[in-house]
């Protein structure tokens, strides 16, 4: 699987972080910057993500900024994003069990290195169940409809 991780200033030390330990546990990293931590425009690093997962470029992407509110507002911009703001593992294996998410956001100053981990891990982890009466599957696709029949 390969995996699309971005931020902004405030979250680019654990970006960082993040992108190293998902390295050594094998995952094929896609590491779309900033390297350093100068100040940068969230919606740039969440638009250059999202474009590499609905591209296929990458299946699944890890957004970080401070709170994490801005990145997950900004990815979800993108047709054919799903993306959860996450502080915590649960919420992060539901997104996926439950909305099929394809994108996590985390906030660098809400969650700590261990709990960010956590959070990805169970992301990654996860499989979506579309449901035994399909009630998973139709609410992902009614959220495709919304996008798809929204004027700008």
């Amino acid at each position: 699987m390969q995996v699309a991780i971005a931020s902004d200033h405030a979250g680019v030390e654990l970006k960082a972080a993040l992108a190293e330990w998902l390295i050594a546990r094998g995952v094929s990293l896609r590491d779309l910057g900033p390297q350093d931590g100068q100040s940068v425009d969230y919606p740039d690093y969440a638009k250059r993500l999202g474009d590499e997962v609905v591209q296929g470029r990458a299946q699944k992407g890890v957004l970080i900024c401070g709170s994490g509110v801005g990145v997950s507002i900004a990815v979800n911009k993108v047709a054919g994003v799903r993306a959860a703001l996450v502080s915590e593992p649960l919420s992060a294996s539901l997104a996926r069990q439950h909305n099929d998410a394809n994108v996590i956001c985390l906030g660098a100053r809400i969650v700590g290195e261990a709990m960010a981990r956590a959070c990805v891990q169970a992301f990654l982890d996860g499989e979506f169940d579309p449901g035994d009466d399909g009630r998973h599957q139709r609410r992902v696709d009614k959220i495709a409809a919304v996008r798809a029949s929204s004027t700008p």
